[in-house]
């Protein structure tokens, strides 16, 4: 039988949750168990790919102490890896003792929080070992602290070695609804490779590398669009040729930009600027850029591009033919 530890406190000498995980392993040693103990604290950087080591395990123990509010940072870690990246068939068979020791009080909800994330996860929780510890040293020196300690052992020992039988809780049915949600859709050698990804710091930093990469790239690419409307406004003011009678408002769009172009013909002047659509010109237009740079380089007019279909209007259509005389773009 293997048994593993894993325990999400700082390593402080005077936390009394250390004596419990002694206390625990010198029974379990006894009843010639092989008991395997992992520090989160030391683990930090490779936290992501402890799940893997409970395959190894016919039981486990979560041991956390309060310093002042709930599991601490460690632990939570640790759980969410195994919600990520351990094999969910496997942890269905574990069988889970919380060690929860309180030195700020507050031990009965750290102890059920690791008990709900566990079956959550699939496992099997036992009845935990929790206590408020004032003084260390009084609670250590206990006698009676100490046996109840032991037993707690010689349970863990006789329910993974009879796999004892749970009553079914909640918990499994809201597991089976978180997981409809989840986009962790991976097997569990998918999963245990993607835990080694996510622990490799080189690994990690080239993606961020490549992503940074990227969006510099769709970035230029962006600009390149903005720079494009940029040169159309000159253009098309350089191109206006005065129609007497001809009183109009065009709003161009682009079907790739936000930018839209409001082009105002009044009394023989024009008044061409970036706007916002209103809904209130005479003719809206809508267009890609490539269609307006043909237009702009005198390839196509506004009238054939509609015809064609390459642009779309709605308003006074008659207009459109207004637009070429008005700006009669010189063939590049």
């Amino acid at each position: 039988m293997k048994i593993n530890i894993y325990y999400g406190g700082r390593g402080l000498i005077e936390d009394p949750t250390i004596y419990v995980i002694h206390k625990l392993t010198e029974v379990l040693e006894e009843l010639r168990v092989n008991v395997t103990r992992y520090n989160l604290y030391e683990e930090k950087n490779g936290i992501a790919m402890l799940p893997k080591t409970l395959k190894e395990a016919d039981g486990i123990i979560l041991a956390v102490n309060v310093e002042w509010l709930g599991i601490g940072g460690f632990m939570q870690q640790f759980l969410d890896a195994c919600w990520l990246y351990a094999d969910k068939e496997h942890i269905g068979k574990l069988y889970m003792l919380p060690v929860v020791m309180a030195i700020a009080g507050g031990e009965r909800e750290a102890e059920s929080y690791l008990v709900r994330s566990w079956e959550i996860l699939g496992g099997i929780a036992l009845d935990g070992i929790r206590a408020y510890v004032e003084d260390r040293v009084d609670f250590e020196t206990n006698q009676t602290y100490g046996l109840m300690i032991e037993k707690y052992a010689e349970r863990l020992y006789k329910a993974v070695n009879q796999k004892a039988k749970m009553l079914p809780g909640s918990n499994f049915y809201m597991k089976k609804q978180l997981l409809k949600g989840s986009i962790n859709d991976l097997t569990p050698q998918e999963s245990e490779q993607l835990s080694m990804y996510v622990s490799d710091d080189t690994y990690v930093k080239k993606q961020k590398e490549d992503i940074e990469e990227l969006a510099q790239i769709f970035k230029g690419m962006l600009t390149s669009k903005e720079e494009e409307g940029e040169d159309i406004l000159p253009k098309i003011i350089e191109n206006y040729r005065s129609i007497k009678d001809l009183e109009a408002v065009y709003e161009i769009g682009f079907t790739d930009s936000d930018k839209t172009i409001i082009a105002e013909i009044s009394k023989g002047k024009l008044n061409c600027f970036y706007g916002k659509g209103t809904g209130n010109a005479d003719v809206e237009v809508k267009m890609s850029f490539s269609v307006m740079e043909r237009v702009l380089s005198g390839n196509i007019t506004m009238q054939m591009a509609f015809m064609s279909g390459e642009l779309t209007a709605k308003g006074n259509f008659s207009l459109l033919r207004s637009f070429d005389e008005a700006f009669p773009f010189k063939k590049i």
